[in-house]
């Protein structure tokens, strides 16, 4: 049987036969016709008119401008020593979301990067458990041989970033000079922070396309190298440093002192050659940190000098003409009461001259020869020296010290600060006054940076005064001085010991002392200034001529040899076998 196909008339379907509009058939073009146009304006929006705005958020988006550290400049000692350098050091960090935890391999590569890290597993998982993190620091600054190590295994999300740390080659010796820097390379104390600037120097910078998971898919722009840092080199001699440092903290410990510090000054050029503290620490490892360890003693530390001041007061009344070196000085019965207080020397020292008040280290002898000036007078003779005012040195942390004014004195204060009482410095300024004596009468300007040429100095006394006083701190230190122990083979020296009870509270305790020594050599042509300072000496001896003494002999006499200058002397200095006493 053969079916006949059915065949279909569109015509007679009443849909298809029913007449449309021919608008209809013209909106639908046009309306095609304007969704191009619209797309076409769109794209020539963004491709030609508003190019910028999407150009910059993509670079937002995918762009990022890498820093290139620049290499910190070097610290050197005047000899060109290393005291501080740069060395590559790669931080690790990471993309927690990037890293496949869950895998069995990358679990144990893991483990290998704590333990080469030499962190505890559990704080190393701890950096990672955020896993919507795009960003942690694992550890700055790796050794390099360590860094390579965790580049090698090769972990998916587990990144490094080159950077630089800090090394101090005289460690803990030059601790208080040099100072550190922060993980960031950025000087926090000492030279490193007071020479910042210049250190640093400019970082660089790249413009580069990253992907999502952080890797460098192409350079953009042009690149601007970085400007490494500027070398600084010190007037400190590294050497001269290390064996200051290594006898302080001899002394210190001998002593069962709590602290102690030792400056070191070239009369001629006015140059730091140490500047040394115990306790120290040393600036590449700061881990558990006190205050007492970073404080720079001896330039924030004040104190009031006692005794040292009484070779400015004679220096004073000489330059005023009321006294001269053998004018007598009737200190009988070795006190003086004046404002309701009574001053004492240890012995009744009787009728000295000028000299021998100097040799004796008498207090009523000093406060009689202050009653000679007038407290204006004195005031001016202590400012130009320095006393009162910050020292004008390229350190951070010096501080200014107490000087009233000379109008608010009273009698007993005058009295005082003839021998010590009533103001405060610290142990540079105590230092760097006695360049009026070492530098013919002229006080230098002292300088951490490395300047050989002669200091031009602000005259204070005549060269005929300050010879004279230098004869005197000769005496002093010499047989019959309070600073015997001061002696050293070969140079002559001159200098004025100095113990002062520690200020606490309003009062002064009766078993807590300072003890300390300042002066000079050799004495005719003075080369270098030293000052040493010992605070709270509790082994049983406590003067300045016991204590601080011997560590001034040992340092001047190394330090003279170092620097070359010929001995003067041909005899042996005097060996001290029984205690010698001073006055406060």
């Amino acid at each position: 049987m053969t079916r006949r196909s059915r065949s279909v008339q569109y015509t007679t379907s009443p849909l298809l036969a029913s007449k449309t509009p021919v608008w209809r058939s013209k909106f639908i073009v046009a309306g095609i016709a304007f969704g191009f146009l619209v797309l076409a304006g769109r794209a020539a929006y963004v491709q030609v008119f508003g190019n910028a705005f999407f150009q910059r958020q993509g670079e937002v988006r995918f762009a990022r401008t890498l820093e290139l550290p620049a290499n910190r400049g070097r610290i050197l000692d005047r000899n060109g020593l290393l005291l501080a350098s740069s060395v590559v050091a790669p931080s690790i960090w990471a993309i927690p979301e990037d890293i496949e935890r869950e895998d069995p391999e990358v679990k144990a590569k893991l483990r290998q990067v704590a333990k080469l890290l030499g962190m505890a597993q559990k704080d190393f998982d701890k950096k990672l458990e955020d896993e919507d993190k795009t960003f942690v620091w694992i550890q700055r600054q790796v050794d390099e041989p360590i860094a390579k190590q965790i580049a090698e295994l090769n972990i998916k999300g587990l990144y490094q970033r080159k950077e630089y740390k800090r090394q101090y080659p005289e460690g803990e010796a030059a601790a208080h000079v040099v100072g550190f820097t922060n993980v960031e390379d950025k000087g926090q104390e000492g030279i490193e922070l007071a020479f910042n600037n210049d250190l640093a120097g400019r970082a660089g910078s790249k413009r580069v396309i990253k992907d999502r998971l952080g890797r460098v898919v192409e350079g953009i722009g042009e690149q601007v190298p970085p400007v490494d840092g500027k070398d600084i080199q010190l007037s400190v001699d590294s050497k001269v440093q290390f064996f200051a440092y290594q006898k302080l903290r001899d002394a210190v410990t001998a002593n069962k002192a709590k602290a102690g510090s030792v400056v070191v000054l070239d009369a001629i050029t006015g140059e730091v050659l140490a500047l040394a503290n115990y306790p120290s620490y040393v600036p590449d490892k700061r881990q558990n940190l006190t205050g007492e360890q970073l404080r720079n003693r001896a330039l924030t530390d004040t104190f009031e000098p006692g005794s040292t001041m009484k070779p400015i007061t004679v220096a004073m009344a000489l330059e005023a003409g009321r006294i001269k070196p053998q004018t007598p000085i009737d200190t009988s019965p070795g006190r003086f009461s004046i404002g309701g207080f009574t001053i004492s020397d240890t012995h009744n020292y009787g009728l000295l001259t000028v000299e021998g008040v100097i040799q004796k280290s008498s207090n009523v002898g000093a406060l009689k020869i202050a009653q000679k000036m007038t407290p204006h007078e004195m005031w001016d003779t202590y400012t130009a020296l320095g006393y009162g005012q910050k020292p004008q040195l390229q350190f951070p942390g010096a501080v200014t010290g107490r000087l009233r004014p000379w109008k608010s004195w009273k009698p007993v204060e005058q009295a005082t600060m003839a021998y010590g009482y009533g103001l405060s410095a610290s142990l540079f300024q105590m230092a760097h006054s006695y360049t009026a004596f070492a530098h013919d009468g002229a006080i230098i300007p002292a300088t951490i940076l490395k300047n050989p040429d002669p200091a031009v100095g602000v005259k204070v006394f005549s060269p005929q005064n300050a010879l004279a006083v230098r004869k005197m701190l000769q005496m002093a230190a010499g047989p019959g001085g309070t600073g015997q122990r001061a002696q050293t083979i070969g140079y002559s020296v001159g200098g004025k010991s100095g113990t002062a009870h520690k200020q606490v509270g309003r009062g002064y305790a009766s078993n807590k002392y300072r003890s300390w020594f300042t002066g000079m050599a050799p004495i005719e042509k003075p080369r270098i200034i030293v000052a040493v300072m010992i605070d709270e000496p509790s082994a049983g001896q406590y003067f300045g001529g016991l204590v601080a003494a011997p560590v001034f002999s040992e340092v001047v006499q190394q330090t003279l040899r170092m620097m070359n200058v010929p001995p003067d002397l041909a005899v042996k200095p005097l060996v001290v076998t029984n205690g010698v006493e001073e006055s406060f």
